[in-house]
């Protein structure tokens, strides 16, 4: 499936929402609408973080999955954290 883009191809600009539409009648929005935050993270953050959440929020298991020590895992997550912090802060 394709993941919905959310940097400028050409200047790495935010990306914005600006039009939804209703696929079962014709009704669209139109406006400027930021992504939510865990959209606006990395990709293969976004993929950790559905990785953790399916894993019942367990660092063990996820270590396990991974291959790395609990530790590393707990240090990703919170990197994750931070990002998502700066994301809802802007």
């Amino acid at each position: 499936m394709k993941r919905t883009p959310t940097r400028c191809p050409a200047c790495d600009g935010e990306l914005m929402v600006t039009e939804l539409s209703c696929r079962a009648c014709p009704t669209q929005v139109s406006g400027e609408y930021r992504l939510p935050p865990m959209l606006r993270v990395p990709a293969e953050d976004q993929q950790f973080l559905l990785d953790f959440i399916l894993a019942s929020g367990s660092l063990k298991a996820m270590a396990r999955q991974l291959g790395v020590s609990y530790p590393t895992v707990r240090n990703r997550l919170d990197n994750v954290i931070a990002l998502l912090q700066e994301e809802t802060e802007q």
